[in-house]
């Protein structure tokens, strides 16, 4: 599917389900300058990874933004696949074009391809201009999402396992449909991490920084009860990529284990200098359990919501 969108004014605004290999050049072209300006990525993990030519996904528009021939901006909406859902969006303009007005017009183009659906959009770093396009939209902050790390200085020590419970690392293959459902149930009240599919798992192992030496699994039998998927960042950096415990574990002191396990591997064995997690603001107890290891925040990723359905709460 492919079609142009014009906004209020200023160039049209190229709307695709499917990237060609010039659309791939705009939209990386746009992203990387954001990058180098702003100091952090513009777009999502999992929009990053829907960023391949003839790649399509259901649900999934590109918004390609061109001013005077060169690359000005780049848009992503994933929209809901359920009535009653929302959808989401992310979008960056040009560090070089920015102040224009083009930010405007591309959210324009985003939010208006969401017909009847409320729309959550990302502001990255908490950037001010997204406070802004968010008042002028009449969005509501709904989300805060703190990156916290802690340097690689103080090595924690060796995990204490619940009784029964033993840790072993993530065989491909043959670990993924039970991991699946146990990301599931330990994030069921989680927006994006609990609906992760085979597709989602496969497209993270596809990646060169997936590691399955620093992925930790935790049976308590044969079942899986928990785990802690580490992750390197290509400039060095370790991250805590995500932590699940089941319900049935909660309070036995086995989080704490997984997150020393591969804050251990981490800084032992692969020599990261600092640790870096995402945690949002509204859970308390894995705040309290990150900073008693150490963590502090260093920034923020803010969610603005903008209501389209009249829905209520």
């Amino acid at each position: 599917m492919e079609t142009t969108r014009t906004p209020s004014s200023g160039d049209p605004i190229r709307v695709t389900s499917e990237l060609t290999s010039d659309d791939l050049a705009v939209a990386r072209a746009v992203l990387t300058a954001a990058v180098v300006d702003d100091g952090r990525e513009a777009v999502s993990e999992a929009g990053r990874l829907r960023l391949r030519a003839g790649a399509e996904r259901p649900g999934v528009r590109h918004f390609l933004q061109l001013a005077g021939g060169r690359p000005a901006g780049y848009g992503q909406l994933e929209l809901a696949a359920q009535e009653g859902g929302r959808a989401t969006a992310e979008f960056a303009v040009h560090p070089e074009l920015r102040g224009q007005g083009l930010g405007g017009r591309l959210a324009e183009a985003v939010l208006g391809a969401a017909t009847g659906q409320d729309v959550d959009f990302w502001a990255h770093g908490g950037h001010p201009a997204a406070a802004r396009l968010a008042a002028r939209h009449r969005a509501e902050l709904v989300r805060e999402l703190r990156q916290m790390r802690r340097p690689a200085a103080d090595v924690p020590g060796e995990p204490v396992l619940p009784a029964g419970v033993v840790l072993r690392t993530f065989r491909p293959g043959e670990d993924d449909r039970a991991w699946l459902g146990l990301n599931a149930l330990a994030f069921a009240h989680h927006p994006e991490q609990g609906s992760w599919t085979q597709a989602d798992l496969a497209d993270r192992m596809a990646e060169p920084w997936f590691d399955p030496a620093g992925f930790f699994l935790a049976f308590r039998g044969d079942d899986l009860v928990g785990f802690h998927w580490t992750k390197v960042h290509p400039d060095g950096l370790g991250e805590v990529y995500v932590v699940g415990v089941a319900p049935t574990e909660q309070g036995s002191g086995l989080g704490r284990a997984l997150t020393s396990a591969g804050l251990r591997h981490l800084i032992l064995e692969r020599g990261v200098p600092a640790v870096l997690l995402y945690v949002d603001a509204d859970n308390p107890a894995a705040v309290r359990v990150y900073e008693r290891v150490g963590f502090t925040v260093h920034e923020v990723d803010l969610m603005y919501r903008v209501r389209r359905t009249g829905e209520a709460g």
